[in-house]
């Protein structure tokens, strides 16, 4: 087919894990490409970074200079553009950084910190650029992309799956282990999409997939203090992977008591 779609998959600062949604389909890839034209997808094979397509998936946050204007080109060349993961969704576990003085970390680290060049925070996609839909968790799964793929190609828009993680232990009839064992879990904060994978093997979720729809993160906090957790030890469950989330952002500095209510 001559007419069919173009999609590209382009990397930003992240460790590859949700491009590999796509690699890991293995067989599942091969009927997907059929239906597409993958342009550009540089851990898969074509690479054509300027190209113009209907659709991108970005994965990974703006963490330099370069991202910054990189990102700008792909958006203008790009019909519907995807943004995939924790790092491209919430800046990622490099935001982390975001609080910290990076000039002098660069200058404790590296021996020629002027030859480093990197923003001072790590921000999501959307911040720069209009992300068309937002793909949470980290990693993504193949499911979700090839939802994703579907829906974009029967001309509809993807579905958003902010259902809680504690719905889906119910659905999976998974003992909570945050009223069984005590456990510190972030499951009725956090979107499904991981199929409640953590809590299934008798571990508190730790929020991979970001903030669920409505979120009661005041109510967790006062369970978790409950538990016996110190101020920084809850700050510290909503500070993670997806800190830069506004509703576990504010709920972190609200349990450090930094101001953000």
């Amino acid at each position: 087919m001559a007419d069919k779609p173009t999609v590209a998959v382009h990397k930003f600062a992240s460790c590859d894990g949700c491009q590999l949604a796509f690699l890991n389909l293995g067989a599942n890839l091969l009927p997907l490409a059929e239906r597409i034209d993958l342009v550009h997808f540089a851990e898969a094979g074509p690479v054509n970074l300027d190209a113009r397509v209907d659709i991108a998936f970005v994965e990974g946050s703006i963490s330099t200079p370069e991202d910054l204007q990189r990102i700008r080109r792909i958006r203008a060349s790009t019909g519907y553009l995807v943004s995939i993961g924790a790092c491209a969704t919430t800046g990622g576990i490099q935001a982390l950084r975001n609080g910290a003085h990076s000039a002098e970390w660069l200058r404790q680290i590296y021996a020629s910190p002027e030859y480093i060049h990197s923003l001072a925070t790590s921000t999501p996609i959307a911040e720069h650029v209009k992300v068309d839909f937002e793909l949470w968790g980290c990693p993504v799964t193949g499911r979700q992309i090839v939802a994703a793929v579907n829906a974009l190609l029967l001309g509809v828009a993807p579905r958003d799956d902010a259902d809680k993680v504690c719905m889906e232990c119910k659905r999976r009839n998974t003992v909570c282990v945050l009223v069984a064992k005590g456990e510190a879990c972030m499951g009725p904060v956090t979107r499904n999409g991981c199929g409640a994978l953590c809590p299934s093997f008798g571990r508190d979720c730790y929020a991979c997939y970001g903030p669920a729809e409505n979120p009661a993160t005041d109510a967790l906090a006062r369970r978790f203090k409950g538990l016996g957790l110190m101020p920084e030890d809850i700050a510290r469950r909503f500070l993670f992977i997806n800190n830069q989330a506004p509703a576990f952002y504010a709920a972190g500095h609200k349990a450090r008591g930094t101001g953000h209510d």
